[in-house]
């Protein structure tokens, strides 16, 4: 008989993990019970959980949290003052651990170097001291359009050490997106880079730079940052990093502004899934509240822990990421490049080269190197101690892939799962309980999750709605200048529920899942199919050739009110005269391991499907792009150009008829 488990807890993960640590001193068991408590009683919670984790205050606050004006817009932790910059880089030069390292960053071509505490701390107080020197103060809006660096990492904290907000845009948005970014949240400046190279390849950032200087009013200088020994087009509006940096050198030092916890912090954008993506504004003590808690408790990252992410600034895991790990002393590997160039042994490499403990990586990537049957074995990967996964479904298949490849069967996965909106987890795993391949494990602590009907009523297990019934501090203080459509997209059924817009059920262990996202469901003939279900039977499918990634979208249909249509990406390439035989059998598969109402109507093989920033199959927009509509907001694909290959699929199913 197979175990229930595919992992359980063992040695340091039990006896020396920091939330085993905060179990013992309140004298909580098991982590049933511990997330029970954090869920029954938040106040008690969140309280206990900032003083365990050491967050410092200028300032204490008076109370855990204030839902006075009701739970879309509580207040947390009211009367205190902090700052994120100050709990993540100041405290550790005050207490003498200024050479230790913080940052390694590792560039697309291999180069790399390492930057300690002591000189990010510079390096951050001289960007905030020329920040000043241009007129940015408390509650300006910096925008950051950059890929990964030790230099964009300055501006982010040098921002929050003054009190400005910081707009992180991802750094391949086209220049229309990007001025509109700009213009929603009257940034006064934008640092970014004249180019950047991504497998092997240097985009050119300059058409973007151009359109932000002459076409968003508010923006009052640009500072670029060199990557190529090629002019840079200046004006009176455009600054090097070098010339941006010496117009605060005569400030001899930078000191960081004790701010309320409510004061905002960060300006992030959602993934884009459906429709125009929404301005997401956080706060210095709600975020730093739900990243450390994440960080300290599911990842377990302590100082000696080196934590690299796949990510970059135009997703909330690079924040996520910095924020969480140097708030602990740890250090973040920063990686620019992709993960299959050179070869596919990248990352491999990457996490044998700096001995990285922590590692987190996106499903996507997960399937796409588990496709090619490469070898990874010889590679040292001893010392990892915790995968993470995040950004789209993990499936059990690619879960198992995942824990035996990267981890050789004895490190957990945090499998976690939350948004750009809450900037951390609903859903999470912890390092002290057993998991299952594909879980989420439970709810994250201080999280009151529950699975509910379309009404909100509850429901035991599922599958429903995933919901939260009591506030938590990272909640977005709503959407940049649109309250109203905030409260429509979370708190459609009434203030007191925040509905996730995810499709859940959990198991009889308490273990969770995510099925999909309530918004991409497929109604064919009345019947609810949820498209991540479909998706991984489409990639559990082992016959003559595999699939490796797999969309499935409701279009329209008079007769069903949708078909189900799904789009696949295949590892090897199909012949013309193979492909009608294979899409039938392909079909029979998904009705044979999902449901037989459930069968395809229609199956298209594609070079690639597009995804977003946060490496995320975007349904909506792709069942947008197959019926011809108006595509929205495109701001956060990755691969724009993906898309015209199925705009075409209609015209081409037309013409061969």
């Amino acid at each position: 008989m197979e175990p229930r488990f595919s992992w359980e807890p063992y040695g340091d993960y039990l006896a020396r993990s920091r939330v085993r640590d905060f179990m013992e001193r309140h004298d909580i068991a098991s982590w049933q019970e511990l997330i029970e408590e954090s869920q029954q009683d938040i106040a008690w919670f969140w309280d206990a959980a900032m003083d365990h984790l050491g967050v410092e205050w200028e300032t204490p606050y008076a109370a855990v949290y204030d839902d006075s004006q009701g739970m879309p817009w509580t207040r947390w932790f009211p009367g205190g003052k902090l700052n994120v910059t100050h709990n993540c880089i100041d405290r550790h030069i005050r207490d003498r651990r200024g050479e230790e390292t913080a940052l390694i960053w590792e560039g697309d071509g291999g180069d790399s170097r390492a930057v300690t505490y002591r000189e990010l701390y510079d390096s951050v107080c001289r960007t905030a001291a020329a920040m000043e020197s241009m007129g940015i103060a408390a509650g300006d809006v910096v925008a950051l359009c950059a890929p990964v660096s030790p230099e964009a990492v300055a501006v982010m904290f040098a921002a929050m050490k003054i009190g400005a907000v910081c707009m992180q845009i991802g750094a391949r948005a086209v220049p229309q997106d990007v001025v509109d970014s700009l213009r929603r949240g009257g940034a006064s400046v934008l640092f970014t880079v004249d180019s950047y190279p991504r497998g092997g390849k240097w985009s050119d950032c300059s058409p973007m730079l151009r359109a932000a200087v002459s076409d968003v009013p508010t923006l009052e200088r640009a500072v670029v940052m060199q990557r190529r020994n090629e002019p840079v087009e200046l004006s009176d509006k455009i600054l090097t990093w070098s010339d941006f940096l010496a117009q605060g050198s005569q400030h001899a030092s930078c000191p960081t502004v004790p701010v309320d916890s409510e004061h905002p912090n960060l300006i992030l954008f959602t993934s884009g899934t459906t429709g125009k993506s929404k301005a997401i504004v956080h706060t210095h003590g709600g975020s730093l509240a739900q990243v450390i808690k994440e960080v300290g408790y599911a990842f377990d990252c302590q100082s000696q822990d080196r934590f690299c992410w796949f990510t970059n600034f135009g997703w909330m895991m690079a924040p996520w990421e910095l924020i969480g790990v140097l708030f602990f002393g740890g250090t973040v590997v920063l990686y620019e490049g992709t993960h299959v160039y050179p070869t596919p042994h990248r990352v491999f490499e990457l996490i044998e080269k700096h001995r990285i403990s922590i590692f987190g990586f996106v499903p996507t990537a997960i399937r796409q190197l588990a496709a090619l049957d490469e070898d990874f074995s010889n590679h040292d990967k001893s010392s990892l101690r915790i995968l993470g996964s995040t950004g789209e479904i993990l499936d059990s298949k690619a879960w198992t892939w995942y824990f035996s490849t990267f981890g050789e069967g004895r490190c957990p996965i945090m499998n976690i799962s939350g948004g750009t909106e809450v900037i951390g987890c609903l859903l999470s795993p912890l390092p002290v309980m057993p998991l299952k391949p594909g879980t989420l494990g439970g709810a994250g602590l201080g999280m009151d999750i529950a699975v509910v009907d379309d009404e909100g009523a509850p429901l035991a297990q599922g599958p429903g709605n995933l919901a939260c019934r009591q506030p938590f501090p990272s909640m977005t203080r709503g959407f940049l200048g649109e309250p109203e459509r905030f409260l429509k997209t979370y708190f459609p059924n009434g203030q007191d529920l925040w509905l996730h817009a995810d499709r859940v059920e959990c198991d009889e262990d308490g273990m969770w899942y995510i099925l999909g996202r309530t918004d991409d469901l497929i109604i064919r003939g009345s019947i609810n199919h949820d498209p991540g279900k479909i998706e991984q039977a489409l990639l559990s499918y082992s016959g003559s050739h595999r699939v490796i990634e797999a969309a499935a979208i409701g279009a329209s249909d008079q007769q069903l009110g949708q078909r189900i249509v799904c789009l696949v990406v295949l590892e090897h390439p199909l012949t013309t005269a193979d492909e009608g035989a294979f899409l039938q059998e392909l079909r029979t598969h998904v009705g044979t391991v999902y449901d037989r109402a459930g069968r395809p109507d229609a199956i298209y093989v594609v070079d690639v499907l597009p995804k977003n920033m946060a490496a995320k199959i975007p349904r909506g927009i792709i069942r947008r792009a197959f019926e011809g509509m108006p595509l929205g907001d495109t701001l956060k694909l990755d691969n724009p150009q993906a898309l015209a290959a199925i705009q075409s699929i209609k015209t081409e199913a037309r013409t061969r008829k």
